[in-house]
């Protein structure tokens, strides 16, 4: 009595059932960019490269070999500098981070890097360390002073200590409230914040695009 084959499709040899095999494991669709994709690309390093030439070309001409070699000096320590910026330790003291990167942080993480990212605004920050919610006090050049505050609120929490309303002089800038969250507010938190004075929410789309390099002072224009 002949076997049934559970196997659909006529029987292969081995040889070509290997080759078919093969054949079924290898990606499909999966080309390559086409040359009208990368022209522009390569248009552009081309032609810049054709204009580094050239004025190194006329430097060497107009004053020698000086001008060539304090050119491609130069553009070695461009590209050293911006491989050294580019580097994620280094990115991150400056003030960049990616949204991965946020997501990973503890909340004395997260804290220093709003302080990183403030100090890359032009601010000078002073980080109150606490085991479970450590705060930020900063001051910019104009005057203004910030508390910054982590928490998924808006409204302190019972056992939390309110910033200190310092009385200041007339004309000087009041002090401003920052509460930052890497979720969403609801709806109240907004409604608290918007009855108190100078106090703002950073949300976590906002904060991902302060750490991808905008001002907070533009983001704080748009929530004005």
């Amino acid at each position: 009595m002949a076997r049934l084959s559970w196997t659909s499709g006529p029987s292969l040899p081995p040889r070509p059932r290997k080759r078919h095999a093969v054949n079924r494991t290898r990606p499909r669709d999966l080309t390559g960019p086409r040359f009208r994709d990368v022209l522009p690309a390569l248009a552009g390093t081309t032609a810049a490269v054709c204009a580094v030439t050239a004025a190194l070309a006329m430097g060497y001409r107009a004053a020698g070999i000086v001008v060539p070699v304090a050119g491609i000096a130069l553009m070695v320590c461009v590209v050293a500098i911006g491989v050294r910026r580019g580097r994620p330790g280094s990115r991150r003291r400056h003030g960049h981070y990616t949204a991965e990167e946020l997501l990973a942080l503890d909340i004395q993480g997260l804290a220093l890097a709003v302080a990183r990212m403030l100090r890359r605004d032009g601010w000078r920050v002073r980080l109150l360390p606490a085991p479970d919610r450590p705060r930020l006090c900063a001051r910019n050049a104009a005057g203004h002073r910030l508390h910054v505050a982590f928490r998924p609120v808006a409204e302190p929490l019972p056992d939390e200590d309110r910033p200190h309303r310092h009385a200041h002089r007339d004309g000087a800038a009041p002090q401003l409230q920052l509460v930052v969250h890497r979720g969403m507010f609801q709806d109240r938190d907004i409604r608290w914040a918007h009855r108190q004075e100078n106090t703002f929410l950073l949300d976590g789309q906002a904060l991902r695009r302060w750490a991808h390099g905008v001002r907070l002072d533009d983001l704080l224009a748009r929530t004005s």
